[in-house]
């Protein structure tokens, strides 16, 4: 117990000096300048802080979470089906996962101008948007965890004379979990990026307003602040993953690099 709860102390103490580390180089680089456009750490936080106060900040995140929650949820049910077909069936994998290599490997931002043509500028493009950004890499790692489930296990399994939807549910998904949840955990940072490219690319609305007013009239802290927040909302909804798999899962996590 005491051992766990020191592992606990020296990770969040890594944690809390790297931090440091960033916002001091921040800091430091901001009073330079080294551009003029680069406001210091005080700076932003303190812009952050009047967008939080005065509720523009929240008012931004209520059009901004909306796609992407939408297409997050659309991205792991789909992409954790999928790739569980690709990975039992030898023949959708030979059929289905080379769309997704591609779609992996391919400009995807690229297809925006053409979703905004068949969709229109609403909600279903953005939320297209953060489905072809954080479906592909979910479905590349649950079809590779469930691939490479270790082939004892299975073999264990039927020797207890246990059916496919057993072998299925109580020996490939628990041990191809891990990467699962790493696959959502990518999905999830890649989902982000799709949520404000789209506010970017298609209408400026929520946080990505709040870029592309605070660019276009030089308000470069509230800019920074924005990204900062978009940052640190990645970040919780990356922990919460990581929580949510040690509950499911427990004692078949084999670590993260955040620890």
């Amino acid at each position: 117990m005491n051992r766990s709860l020191l592992l606990m102390n020296r990770s969040l103490l890594l944690k809390l000096l790297s931090a440091a580390v960033v916002f001091g180089a921040w800091e430091i680089a901001g009073r330079i300048p080294v551009s003029f456009g680069f406001p210091t750490f005080f700076e932003s936080m303190l812009a952050l802080a009047n967008m939080v106060g005065d509720g523009s900040l929240f008012e931004a995140y209520s059009d901004t979470l909306r796609p992407l929650v939408i297409g997050l949820i659309i991205s792991a049910f789909l992409g954790i089906g999928i790739g569980l077909w690709i990975g039992l069936s030898s023949w959708f994998d030979w059929l289905v996962l080379p769309i997704f290599i591609v779609m992996q490997a391919a400009p995807l931002a690229a297809l925006i101008p053409l979703l905004v043509m068949v969709y229109g500028i609403g909600l279903t493009s953005k939320i297209f948007v953060v489905c072809i950004m954080a479906m592909p890499v979910i479905v590349l790692n649950t079809a590779g965890g469930v691939r490479n489930a270790p082939t004892n296990l299975k073999e264990m399994g039927r020797s207890f004379l246990g059916n496919e939807r057993d072998i299925v549910l109580k020996v490939i998904i628990p041990s191809a979990s891990p990467i699962i949840f790493s696959g959502l955990r990518l999905g999830t940072s890649a989902g982000f990026i799709g949520a404000i490219l789209s506010e970017l690319k298609i209408t400026p609305t929520g946080v990505g307003d709040i870029i592309t007013y605070s660019r276009s009239i030089a308000d470069y802290p509230s800019m920074y602040a924005a990204i900062f927040s978009i940052i640190v909302l990645a970040v919780l909804f990356l922990n919460l993953l990581e929580r949510i798999e040690r509950w499911l899962f427990e004692g078949n996590v084999r670590g993260y690099a955040s620890d």
